[in-house]
């Protein structure tokens, strides 16, 4: 504890600017953190060759696309940009048909592994020898 190093500091020092933070914020705007004040884009008109989406899901595919931008944006092309709107919309209307799909809790999986023709099996190669001739007992 005699080593202490001069970045560190202390837990009074800590309170001390814990306390400045937390008045500063006590005296922002109000209508700062609301979220009518963060731009929303306005979700774009449906392409022509497109898929015809229904407007939950022309929203859930203008979230995604907003989602991918805000985590990636800024090392994507325009080519690209224009790649991810085209896909996330061409995705949309198989999930739409997949939610769709009614399931109960106690319903197994839709896929089982079922050969359509069974082989025979092969004789094991112990099995094919000729077991060798037991002596005959003597009474």
């Amino acid at each position: 504890m005699a080593n202490k190093s001069d970045s560190a500091i202390s837990r009074r020092e800590f309170a001390r600017r814990a306390a400045f933070v937390s008045a500063a914020a006590s005296l922002a705007p109000s209508n700062l953190l609301e979220a009518e004040s963060i731009p929303v884009r306005q979700p774009a008109q449906q392409p022509a060759n497109g898929p015809k989406l229904s407007p939950e899901g022309q929203a859930e595919v203008e979230s995604r696309i907003q989602s991918i931008f805000a985590q990636y944006g800024s090392r994507l092309s325009d080519a690209q940009k224009a790649d991810i709107r085209r896909l996330s919309t061409e995705a949309q209307l198989p999930l739409d048909r997949l939610r769709a799909f009614a399931t109960e809790n106690g319903d197994g999986p839709g896929l089982y592994l079922k050969p359509l023709l069974e082989r025979e099996k092969k004789p094991s190669p112990k099995s094919a020898m000729p077991r060798p001739a037991t002596a005959p007992k003597n009474p």
